[in-house]
C-alpha cells in the first residue's frame, strides 16, 4: 500500500483537504471543473401503470403533489383532492400530524414512545416513499434512532405483531433448490445494495429469527438517507434457517419457520445458494451481512469476500468506527498519531465485533511500526481481552480460534499480577489502560468498581467506549463514566446518549460511535468505483477518513465523532476515500459512463463531485406512462 504517510492519510495536508469538504467542490465546479452527466434521481421515470395503481404504489405515489398535467396524463383526475400541493406543503402537513400523533398514537401502556414514532413513519413509508425519505433526511438526527438503533431492536422483537405489508424478500430452508428462480419474483431489474441477516444475533438481543428482517430494513433506510442509494434499488433479505429461541418456537403468531436452526454444512449450503442466486440476477450488487452470530460471521466473510462484492458490518464496519475513535482518542490526548501503537487497550467482549476491532487496530499499529512480521507480533501486546470467563490467556482450554491471537502469554500476565480468567475490574486495575472498550452486549458491565479502577489509568485522558447496542446493553452510561472517572475522559457509545452537564458551563461530550458513519460510504464508494471486492485497504481508508474528519479544536474538546446531522457530507467524504483507495489498488472498474480509465484521471475534488452526482435525493420524478 505504499509508504506510511500515504497509508495513514492523516497528514495535516490531508486533514485540511478533508475539512474543506463540499465547499471546495462547489467552488471548483463554478470555476469550470469537470462536470458529469445526469444527476442521480433526476431522470424521467417510465411506468407501466395508471390511475389507482399509481396511488397504491409507494415508489411512484406523489399524493396531492401530482400536477394537473400529470393527473390528466396518468388518469388521476378526480382521484385526488383538487388542490395541488408542493412537496414542502406536504412535508409541513405531515410533520404537524406527526408531532400531534406522537402524543396520542399509543396502543396501550406497553407501547413505548419511540415505537409510536416508528409506526407513524412506517405508515408514511407504505404510502409515499419519496416523502418518507425527505422527512428522514431533513430530520436525520431525530429519526435515525427511530429507524435504526436503538428503536429498531424493539421493532425486531415485536415484528410479528407489527407486520402489515411485505418489505424485502425471505429465503428459507424450505426454499432449497428454488432460490435461483425466486430472485426473479423481486420486481426491480437493478438492485445495488442488499442487507441480509439470518436473525441469529440481532444487536445484543440474541436470536430473533425471521423478525430480524427489521434490522435489514433499517440499515437500508440509512443507505438511502445517508448515501443516496436509490430506494428502488435496495433489497432487505432474511435467510430463515429456523430459530433456537424457544419462545418463538412456541408462539402461534410467529411468522418464521418454527424449527430449530440448521447448522454445519446444511446451513452453509443455504447461504451458498442465496449468494449464487442474487449475484446471478444482479452481478454488480453489494451484499452487506448483518447480525450473524459470531460462529458464522467470520467463516462466511472469509468464504465470500474474495469472490463477491460483500462485507460484514458487525465485523468490519464496527472495527472501522472503533478504529476511527481510537485514533481520535490519540488526537484528543494531545499525542502524535505515531503514539497509537503505545496505547494500552482493554476490550470487554470477544464476539465477532470485538475480534473485528482487535484485528483492525492491530493491523493499523503494525503498519505504523513498519508493517513487518515483528511489528505485527509486537502490536498484539497492546491488547487485553476479557470475555464472560475473564481474561483470555494461553492457559485457557478450547480458546476460540478467532480470539487465540490475542490470548496473553502466561509469563506476561504473571508479571502483571494477573491470571487466566481474571475479572474485568482486576484487569483494569493492573493494566491501567488508555482505553476501555466494551462490545460485550452486557448492560452495566462497566460497574462502579471497574470505573473506579480506571481512575488509575496512566493516561491523562482515558477513553471509555461502551459500544454495545441497543441502549440497555451499553456497558455504562455517560453520567456514570464522567461522575466516577472524571471530567477529562473521552466518551463514545454505540447508542445515542445526551451530553452531560458538568457544571460551570462545561459539557461532557457523548460521542456516538455509530456504524452509520462508515457503512453507507463504504457501500456507495464500492458501488460507483466498480470494484469487484471490498479490500482491507478500502475499509482502512474509510476509517482513517472518519478519524480525520473532526477539526483539532473539536477533538481537543472531546468531540471525536461528528454529529449525525452531517451524515450526507460524511458519507461523501468516506465514499471518495474508498474510491481513491480502489483506484490506488487497481480495483476500480468504473460506473455507468465513467469507465476505469476516466475514473483514474479524476482529482480529489472531481471524485467528490462524482460521488455527489450519483447520490439519489428525494425529489418527485416526472412520470411517463408507457404501455407494456
Amino acid at each position: 500500500m505504499g509508504n506510511f504517510s500515504r497509508q495513514m492519510r492523516l497528514s495535516s495536508a490531508m486533514m485540511m483537504s478533508l475539512r474543506s469538504r463540499w465547499g471546495a467542490v462547489a467552488a471548483g465546479n463554478a470555476g469550470g471543473a469537470r462536470s458529469f452527466t445526469t444527476t442521480e434521481g433526476h431522470r424521467p421515470t417510465i411506468i407501466h401503470k395508471r390511475s389507482l395503481d399509481i396511488l397504491h404504489d409507494p415508489w411512484f405515489n406523489k399524493g396531492t403533489a401530482f400536477s394537473m398535467t400529470e393527473r390528466d396524463r396518468l388518469d388521476l383526475r378526480g382521484l385526488l383532492p383538487p388542490n395541488v400541493m408542493s412537496p414542502e406543503q406536504q412535508i409541513e402537513r405531515f410533520m404537524a400530524d406527526l408531532k400531534r400523533l406522537e402524543l396520542s398514537a399509543r396502543d396501550g401502556p406497553s407501547d413505548p414512545y419511540n415505537l409510536a414514532k416508528w409506526r407513524i413513519l412506517n405508515r408514511l413509508h407504505d404510502r409515499n416513499e419519496t416523502m418518507y425519505y425527505k422527512v428522514l433526511i431533513d430530520n436525520i438526527e431525530e429519526y435515525a434512532p427511530i429507524v435504526y438503533t436503538p428503536t429498531v431492536g424493539l421493532v425486531c422483537q415485536k415484528y410479528s405483531g407489527l407486520f402489515r405489508r411485505p418489505r424485502g424478500m425471505y429465503f428459507s430452508a424450505a426454499d432449497r433448490g428454488e432460490m435461483m428462480s425466486m430472485v426473479y419474483n423481486w420486481p426491480s431489474d437493478q438492485v445495488d445494495m442488499i442487507v441480509v441477516t439470518d436473525g441469529s444475533r440481532i444487536l445484543g438481543l440474541g436470536d430473533l429469527g425471521v423478525q430480524g428482517i427489521g434490522i435489514a430494513i433499517g440499515k437500508l433506510d440509512l443507505y438511502v438517507a445517508a448515501a443516496g442509494i436509490n430506494p428502488q434499488r435496495v433489497l432487505p433479505v432474511m435467510i430463515d434457517v429456523g430459530t433456537n429461541n424457544e419462545e418463538l418456537l412456541k408462539d402461534p403468531m410467529y411468522l418464521g419457520l418454527q424449527e430449530h436452526r440448521l447448522d454445519g454444512d446444511e446451513y452453509i449450503a443455504v447461504v451458498d445458494e442465496f449468494m449464487e442466486a442474487v449475484f446471478t440476477r444482479w452481478p454488480h450488487v453489494i451484499v452487506q451481512f448483518e447480525d450473524f452470530q459470531s460462529k458464522w460471521a467470520f467463516k462466511l466473510l472469509q468464504r465470500y469476500r474474495n469472490e463477491y462484492r460483500m462485507f460484514n458490518d458487525d465485523v468490519q464496519g464496527t472495527a472501522g468506527v472503533a478504529l476511527a475513535g481510537l485514533l481520535g482518542a490519540v488526537r484528543a490526548q494531545g499525542r502524535p498519531m505515531i503514539d497509537f501503537p503505545k496505547m494500552k487497550i482493554v476490550v470487554a467482549g470477544a464476539g465477532s465485533a470485538g475480534i473485528g476491532v482487535l484485528n483492525a487496530a492491530r493491523k493499523t499499529m503494525a503498519r505504523m511500526l513498519g508493517d513487518t512480521e515483528v511489528a505485527f507480533e509486537s502490536a498484539r501486546s497492546q491488547f487485553w481481552v476479557v470475555d464472560a470467563n475473564g481474561l483470555i490467556t494461553e492457559a485457557r482450554e478450547n480458546i476460540d480460534p478467532d480470539a487465540r491471537p490475542f490470548a496473553r502469554m502466561v509469563r506476561e500476565t504473571e508479571r502483571q499480577g494477573l491470571t487466566e480468567g481474571a475479572k474485568l475490574e482486576e484487569v483494569v486495575r493492573q493494566v491501567k489502560p488508555d482505553v476501555l472498550l466494551g462490545l460485550s452486549a452486557c448492560g452495566g458491565l462497566f460497574s462502579k468498581e471497574v470505573l473506579e479502577a480506571l481512575k488509575g489509568s496512566t493516561s491523562t485522558r482515558p477513553a471509555i467506549f461502551p459500544m454495545s447496542n441497543p441502549t440497555k446493553n451499553a456497558e455504562c452510561t455517560p453520567e456514570e463514566a464522567f461522575s466516577i472517572v472524571g471530567d477529562n475522559i473521552i466518551f463514545a457509545s454505540g447508542s445515542p446518549f445526551n451530553n452531560v452537564d458538568l457544571g460551570n458551563g462545561r459539557v461532557g461530550h457523548c460521542n456516538q460511535a455509530n456504524n452509520m458513519f462508515l457503512f453507507p460510504g463504504i457501500g456507495l464508494g464500492t458501488l460507483i468505483s466498480g470494484s469487484k471486492i471490498i479490500s482491507d485497504g478500502m475499509l482502512q481508508a474509510a476509517a482513517e477518513c472518519l478519524a480525520a474528519y473532526m477539526t483539532e479544536e473539536e477533538v481537543l474538546n472531546g468531540i471525536i465523532y461528528p454529529s449525525i446531522s452531517r451524515i450526507r457530507d460524511i458519507t461523501k467524504e468516506v465514499a471518495a476515500a474508498v474510491i481513491e483507495e480502489a483506484i490506488e489498488e487497481d480495483l476500480a472498474e468504473g460506473y455507468r459512463e465513467m469507465d476505469a480509465r476516466e475514473l483514474q484521471k479524476l482529482n480529489k475534488d472531481e471524485i467528490r463531485a462524482f460521488v455527489a452526482n450519483n447520490m439519489w435525493s428525494p425529489e418527485y420524478p416526472k412520470l411517463v406512462y408507457k404501455k407494456d
